[in-house]
């Protein structure tokens, strides 16, 4: 066989290979972050949910989604382990060492519609009815159609 015949093929086992060890690098450094928790370590479940590790067992983790409020997740669940600040930061909203660049935008949309006492009125640019020629008496009027006939009747086009 002529090796310019078996290169698609060892680049394909090639690209195979590849994908398949960066799908297990993920995999283990997921399991690798899953195996640091302890109980008191905030986490994101990979459905959105924050809570916080109060046990952990083989296969599942039991999590404090509100004071007082227990559930039990499989250990495959949890999307990511949070670090202390973060985990404060985002379900607390605690913000001692953040600052804001962005400029806040409002709840209500009126203080961006309310109007200066000296801003001049805005020019309507919008179609004005024109009044309309009244027809003829040999013309049909309005939406008459020029046959006479209207929608439904026989011999209606």
């Amino acid at each position: 066989m002529n090796i310019v015949t078996l290169l698609p093929f060892i680049v394909l086992i090639g690209a195979m290979f590849l994908m398949t060890r960066s799908a297990k690098k993920k995999q283990q450094a997921a399991a690798q972050m899953r195996d640091h928790m302890t109980p008191g370590t905030g986490v994101r479940t990979i459905g959105g949910m924050y809570a916080t590790v109060k046990e952990i067992g083989d296969d599942t983790v039991t999590l404090e989604v509100a004071p007082g409020v227990h559930a039990i997740f499989a250990k495959n669940s949890i999307g990511a382990v949070l670090d202390d600040a973060e985990y404060n930061r985002i379900v607390h909203g605690a913000t001692d060492d953040l600052t804001i660049d962005t400029p806040v935008v409002p709840d209500d949309a009126s203080s961006l519609t309310e109007k200066d006492a000296d801003e001049t009125p805005k020019l309507d640019l919008g179609k004005k009815d024109e009044p309309k020629d009244e027809p003829k008496d040999d013309e049909p009027k309005g939406d008459e159609p020029k046959d006479g006939k209207a929608d439904g009747e026989p011999g209606a086009k």
